[in-house]
């Protein structure tokens, strides 16, 4: 990503500012936001491998821009986002949505790159498997790449169904040498292996019911196509490299809503020519509320996650218990901390995680992220990669 276009950005949004059109009977409207974002990573220990740094300074935008035609009936989404950071691999640019919305009474179609999100619990999101996880942006996954696609959806009386058709398969991003949370040997992400002879052209299809009744919301969903997570093979003329086999993946994910209380579940069943397993997460959330009259609320959050591939699996959720708590103070500045460990039942490995952010005004956000790896078996496969990789990091967002 070259550092003027950056600066064409900036200037471009900041030109156009909000704004809003009328234009005969026909009306329409259209609105232009920026987030400029100063993150500053800092690695409490000193790197396991050549060429690593311990502290990364980065700049990002995320612009948005939306128009809207005929009732609101038609739209034009897109959210954009670079970086510019020390690690190369990191240094991107990104469409993550750029869409046509079509909405009618009962049924919505989109067509264009899009995000879409599954799942309900808080440690691990194993259904949600349409989008490409950004590796390079968080080491929990919660960052995704735009996924080309067509959506249908029709919602009816006996729920909500959803069909999409993903014409192309995103490779997953990795760090490169410089970048923190990396294997031993670098893994070029432009040299990968297909099972599919059409390679990243593999015609991917998944659909989705779901449906909230009395005190349940249940989601069934199924994905055939160029799996996700790719699997790391060793080839005699390439070395190291990623490989993206053809999977069948079938998906619940279930919320209970008992008072006070969340009971939540996500279970995959995924079978392909490499493996076939079964991988559960499941645990509840407990909100105190509004404490003492204070206006805070507490929530305590379980989760176990198992999945069958142990050793093999790209996590660390294996056979581990996740103890968390989630605190929103309800104030004007928007207050929230999320606490929690995550522990291996097997080993003596934790990850302990602290997420925090606070607004300042009407346009200025702080978020305080930091993960600490302790007491990292030797044996432990996955995180022992990432023993000295314990950070802090410090972000300031400023809003246009």
């Amino acid at each position: 990503m070259q550092f003027g276009l950056i600066v064409i950005l900036i200037v471009a949004f900041l030109s156009l500012g909000h704004a809003q059109e009328r234009e005969g009977t026909n009306r329409s409207s259209h609105t232009l936001d920026l987030e400029i974002e100063m993150e500053n990573r800092f690695f409490m220990e000193a790197p396991s491998f050549n060429g690593q740094n311990r502290y990364f300074p980065s700049v990002a935008l995320r612009p948005t821009y939306t128009l809207e035609w005929e009732a609101n009936d038609n739209s034009l989404n897109i959210e954009g986002f670079a970086r510019v950071d020390v690690d190369e691999e990191r240094t991107h640019f990104d469409f993550r949505e750029f869409y046509y919305l079509k909405v009618s009474r009962n049924w919505e179609l989109s067509i264009g790159l899009k995000k879409i999100f599954w799942g309900v619990t808080e440690s691990n999101h194993l259904v949600d498997i349409i989008n490409q996880t950004d590796a390079i942006e968080s080491f929990d996954g919660e960052e995704k790449l735009g996924q080309p696609m067509l959506q249908f959806s029709i919602n009816t009386k006996q729920g909500t169904f959803d069909f999409f058709y993903l014409p192309y398969h995103r490779k997953r991003t990795l760090p490169g040498e410089k970048g923190r949370f990396r294997f031993p040997v670098i893994i070029n992400t432009n040299n990968v292996g297909y099972e599919s002879a059409a390679k990243a052209w593999h015609q991917d299809v998944a659909m989705r019911y779901s449906n909230s009744f009395n005190s349940f919301d249940l989601g069934l969903s199924y994905f055939y196509g160029t799996g996700r997570e790719p699997v790391i093979q060793f080839n005699s003329e390439a070395g190291i490299m990623a490989f993206y086999p053809i999977i069948h993946q079938v998906g619940l994910d279930l919320q209970i809503t008992n008072n006070a209380f969340l009971w939540k579940l996500e279970s995959i069943y995924r079978s392909s020519t490499l493996q076939k397993f079964i991988a559960f997460t499941a645990g509840l959330e407990y909100t105190i509320s509004n404490i003492n009259s204070s206006g805070i609320d507490i929530g305590l959050i379980g989760e176990y996650s198992f999945d069958e591939r142990d050793a093999l699996t790209l996590s660390a959720l294996q056979n581990d218990v996740f103890l968390g708590s989630r605190i929103a103070f309800n104030d004007v500045q928007d207050t929230s901390i999320l606490l929690g460990v995550i522990c291996d039942l097997e080993k003596s490995s934790k990850i302990i995680g602290v997420e925090a952010s606070r607004r300042i005004g009407s346009t200025i956000k702080l978020e305080l992220e930091g993960r600490i790896f302790s007491s990292i078996a030797v044996n432990e496969n996955f995180l022992s990669n990432f023993k000295n990789d314990s950070f802090i990091g410090l972000t300031i967002l400023k809003y246009f």
